[in-house]
């Protein structure tokens, strides 16, 4: 195995999505999504384009809400205009500055937390209501990890949203994939560490890209009910860029309970 910090080295990678501006992941919301919020009306991702159902939240005024790896100035400062408070956790600190940034020019009181999804203890036992993670875990080793440490800080009865990329994804050509064809490679779990050979591995380095894990559906499910939760609801969503969504989604959400 290839030896790099993959905290350290996605930190840094996603602080430099942050500046070069072009993520749609990093664009903080406009005034106009925020005065909607207040008024109750708003829309959130855990995936790329299906919102989370409104059902799927419980009354937000005054809930504690976690938003895990969940920085850009997006989901917090709407949660936080729709009433709830919250709590922004994210491994990168540009990331979180999108958030301030928000939080500041709409004057809201938002909880910025630079963090290691896999170590919340920072956060006492059972001190959230809600926690959104949207689809981030990809850049994550070792998901089961995460999904203990949410269930640990989760109340009785809380709610757990997060969105994941379904492994299918990982299992084709990545290069061939970008051309338009479907052509399977890889083994799941995946890893661009491990899985990527070393020409591609090293212009993976040199562009910056973040680096992802492709886990399996036993650790991204059946990792949630071994961690405690009941899982009781999901949807699927499509990569609109990829091929593949000609065929299958690429994301999972699912909403899960604390009991």
């Amino acid at each position: 195995m290839r030896d790099i910090n993959i905290r350290s080295y996605n930190r840094e990678a996603w602080n430099r999505e942050v500046d070069g501006g072009e993520s749609r992941w990093t664009q903080p919301v406009n005034r106009e999504v925020i005065a909607r919020a207040r008024n109750g009306d708003f829309g959130i991702l855990l995936t790329e384009n299906v919102p989370v159902p409104l059902a799927w939240f419980p009354p937000l005024k005054g809930a504690d809400i976690l938003c895990l790896a969940s920085g850009g100035g997006q989901q917090g400062p709407v949660l936080a205009a729709a009433g709830a408070n919250v709590t922004v956790f994210d491994n990168s600190p540009r990331q979180l500055e999108q958030d301030r940034l928000v939080a500041e020019r709409e004057g809201l009181n938002i909880k910025l937390v630079e963090g290691d999804a896999a170590d919340l203890s920072i956060f006492a036992d059972e001190s959230f209501d809600v926690v959104f993670n949207p689809c981030s875990t990809v850049f994550m080793k070792d998901v089961r990890i995460v999904w203990k440490e949410v269930y640990r800080v989760l109340r009785h009865g809380g709610i757990f949203m997060t969105g994941s990329m379904n492994p299918i994804h990982y299992i084709f050509d990545f290069e061939k994939m970008d051309a338009g064809v479907l052509e399977v490679k890889n083994s799941i779990p995946y890893s661009d560490v491990e899985n990527l050979d070393k020409a591609a591995f090293e212009k993976y380095l040199e562009k910056g890209f973040p680096l992802e894990f492709g886990h399996s559906l036993t650790d991204l499910l059946g990792g949630q009910c071994a961690a405690g939760f009941h899982i009781i609801d999901m949807y699927e969503d499509a990569m609109t860029d990829s091929p593949l969504a000609k065929f299958h989604p690429s994301y999972i959400a699912t909403r899960a309970i604390k009991p």
